[in-house]
This record gives C-alpha cells, sequence and structure tokens, in this order.
C-alpha cells in the first residue's frame, strides 16, 4: 500500500516522538554513570537513584511497547510480536467492538436527532449560493449521465429489455383496474370539460371547416340549396348540444360516457375476449418497428434540449430548480410537522441501513486486516498508534525517577 502524505507526516511524528524518548533514557544513563562514583550519601545520591530507576522505567515500557509490534532486538521472547501473531484476531474483535458499540439503531438514531438534518439543509437552502452549488453539481451530474448513455444503448434497452418484459406482462388487468379507480373518482372530469371546450372552441372558429366536410357527403342528388339549410341547422344543433354538455355535470352524454368506461374497466379485468383483444393490441404496438426509432427520436429531443436548458443558466431548468430549492429550504426551516416526518423517515431509513447491513459494513475491518500480512498490520496500526505509545516510555522515565526518589529517601530515613 503506497504511503500518502498523511503516513509521511505520521512516520515524522513517529520518529520524533521516538527520539525524544531515547533521549531522555541515554539522558538517565548518562547522568547514573556520571554519579556513580560520587558519595551518595547527599544530593548525589538521590541524582543516582533516579537515574537507575529512570533508566529501568525507560527499558520495561521501551520493552512493553517495542513488543506489540516486533520481537525486541529480533530475539523471540514469548508473548511479544503480538499484533503480527494475533492481527486476524484483533481485526475481528475490533469488528464487533465497533458493530455492538456504533453500528447499532439506537446510536444512529441518536446522532441523526443531534444533528439536526431537516433544519440545518433547510437553513444551508437558504443561501443562493448554496443553490446555485446544488444546480451545478445536478448539471454534472446530468451531463456526465447523459454523456454516458449513447443512442445505440437506448435503441438496446428498449428492443432487448423493455420492449420483450411490456410483451409478456399482462397489461389489460391492470388497465381495467386503473381505469375503474378513474372512473370512481371521476377523475377523467377534468379531461372531458377540457375536450369538450376545445371541441366548441373549434367548431365555432371553423363553420367553412365543417361545412365542407358534411357537403362531400352529401347527396349527388340533394340541391345545393337544401344542402345549405341542413348543414347550418346541423352545425347550430351540434354546437348547441357541445355547449349542452359542457355546461351540464349531469348530461346524459356525459352519463353514458361513464357508463362506457366503467363497462369498458370491467371488462378488461374479467372479459377473457376483451383481454385477449386488448393483450393482442398491445402486442402489436410495442412490437411495431417504429417503436425503437420513435423512442430514440424522443430520447434525442429529450437529451437535446435539456443540454440546451443546463448550459443556460437563465433557462426555465436553472430558474425553476432553483425556486424549488428556496421553497424546499423553507419549508424545512418553517413547518415544524413537516420537517419532523421528513427526519422521521430519514431515521427510519438508517435504522434499516444499520440493522440490515451495519454487520456487513463493520466486516470491511476484519476482511482488510486479513488481508495485510503480520508486518504490515504491525507498521500500519503503530504508525497511527505508535506516536502516542512513546509518551509510554517518556512517563516509564520519568515516574522510574521519581519512584527512584522515593525509595532513595525512604532507605535513608530508614538507615539513617
Amino acid at each position: 500500500m503506497a504511503p500518502s502524505p498523511a503516513d509521511e507526516a505520521r512516520r515524522a511524528g513517529l520518529r520524533r516522538m521516538r527520539l525524544l524518548a531515547l533521549s531522555l533514557l541515554l539522558l538517565a544513563a548518562v547522568m547514573f554513570v556520571v554519579t556513580l562514583r560520587l558519595p551518595h550519601d547527599g544530593v548525589w545520591g538521590y541524582v543516582n537513584t533516579a537515574a537507575e530507576a529512570a533508566m529501568v522505567g525507560a527499558l520495561a515500557d521501551w520493552f512493553a511497547v517495542t513488543a506489540l509490534f516486533r520481537h525486541p532486538l529480533g530475539l523471540p521472547v514469548p508473548h511479544t510480536a503480538i499484533i503480527p501473531k494475533r492481527k486476524n484476531e484483533i481485526g475481528r474483535n475490533l469488528q464487533e467492538f465497533v458493530t455492538e458499540n456504533f453500528l447499532t439503531e439506537e446510536i444512529a438514531r441518536e446522532r441523526l436527532a443531534a444533528a439536526r438534518v431537516g433544519q440545518r439543509v433547510g437553513e444551508w437552502l437558504g443561501s443562493p449560493a448554496h443553490r446555485r452549488r446544488v444546480m451545478t453539481e445536478v448539471v454534472r451530474v446530468a451531463r456526465a449521465g447523459l454523456g454516458r448513455l449513447s443512442d445505440e444503448e437506448v435503441r438496446s434497452i428498449v428492443e432487448d429489455f423493455l420492449v420483450p418484459r411490456l410483451v409478456r406482462e399482462p397489461a389489460a388487468p391492470i388497465a381495467g383496474a386503473l381505469l375503474a379507480d378513474v372512473v370512481a373518482d371521476r377523475t377523467h372530469h377534468g379531461v372531458v370539460d377540457l375536450a369538450l371546450e376545445e371541441l366548441h372552441a373549434w367548431l365555432g372558429a371553423n363553420p367553412g371547416t365543417y361545412a365542407a366536410v358534411l357537403g362531400d357527403r352529401a347527396p349527388w342528388w340533394s340541391p345545393p340549396w337544401l344542402d345549405e339549410r341542413v348543414i347550418g341547422w346541423t352545425y347550430q344543433q351540434v354546437l348547441a348540444w357541445v355547449r349542452d354538455i359542457a355546461d351540464d355535470p349531469h348530461h346524459p352524454a356525459r352519463q353514458a360516457f361513464d357508463d362506457l368506461l366503467a363497462r369498458l374497466a370491467t371488462d378488461l379485468q374479467e372479459e377473457e375476449e376483451v383481454m385477449a383483444r386488448a393483450e393482442a393490441l398491445k402486442e402489436r404496438l410495442l412490437t411495431h418497428p417504429q417503436v425503437p426509432e420513435t423512442a430514440v427520436g424522443l430520447w434525442r429531443s429529450f437529451r437535446a434540449a435539456l443540454t440546451v436548458a443546463m448550459d443556460d443558466d437563465t433557462s426555465y431548468f436553472h430558474t425553476r430548480g432553483d425556486e424549488l430549492l428556496e421553497h424546499l429550504g423553507r419549508h424545512l426551516v418553517e413547518d415544524e410537522a413537516w420537517r419532523g416526518r421528513l427526519e422521521a423517515r430519514l431515521g427510519e431509513a438508517v435504522s434499516f441501513f444499520v440493522n440490515t447491513y451495519g454487520h456487513e459494513l463493520a466486516e470491511v475491518i476484519s476482511v482488510t486486516v486479513d488481508r495485510w500480512d503480520g508486518k504490515e498490520a504491525a507498521e500500519r496500526i503503530e504508525l497511527h498508534v505508535g506516536r502516542d505509545l512513546q509518551f509510554i516510555r517518556i512517563n516509564g522515565t520519568v515516574v522510574g525517577a521519581l519512584a527512584g526518589l522515593v525509595i532513595h529517601g525512604v532507605a535513608q530515613a530508614i538507615g539513617g
């Protein structure tokens, strides 16, 4: 594994701490040698004993720290080089520790609640600069996706996946159930109203076209003056009839149309013959050679329009996107009930992820450690914690010196 700049910084810090710990040991050794021949009944006795105890403490703690990662001085002393020998067990124990103490539903929900995700996201989206950043990322991802999906891939998706799947799936029962719900909820009435208004407006604006269509179908023997009067009368009747249907929600024609749709919805779900004809019509439409070409053409138009809109910061795409983000941010900040529902759903999602995949996520630890050899595991662990472990050696030196002072003082008191 190639060292990163952070690893190099850790290695430099580890070297400095090792040098400091070693310098304290050497200082204690020099002080011990210098004061060894001096009289020990005075202050030099305290210094000599403190230096001696400091060396013992430093050497003992050096051995303890070194034994974690390797054999001290290369000697195969029992119970040394603990990490290289037991790295797999350490990895599994670390995995269990993380799973049991970090990747739990309670902790995940607690941290999510403390993070106030909804409030912070809403406040963050309140800034125009942040909304522009979101739109920039959306455009970047969308442009990358559009660039990777070619026309041939779209054709292949339609021909090899969508069309065969749609052909196999029975559509009549689904269409019948959907149509039944539409009729029951009267959802189609808005479409009917719009169609009637448009038809009435077209008839009112095109009497000549209406007359020409009916005139072409008049008998050859009918005199023109009679054709004109009949066509004019029927035109007024049709115009009035369409207006009556549009104005009267309970018009018999509307009821007849609703009955027709309801009967069709029932037949699509229950009548085998109607279902078979619907499936045959669906198959003929889907397997028509023009379907893939139409899909590719629609995709090209959509891609071109979206690309142009994304490239123009003043387009409806950017304007509407900014409005939606601003509305979302304001809603998250001001609507506490809505924000609470959002955070509750996030909590459920996090809990599901932790409960379902937490163990697999933590397993990355043991799998990664298992791949390392013993020496590499020891080196990487020492690189991250070795600098702090050098304080054990430093503290051992200092505590040893203090213990030596106390011991020498007690010995002097008892002997004196």
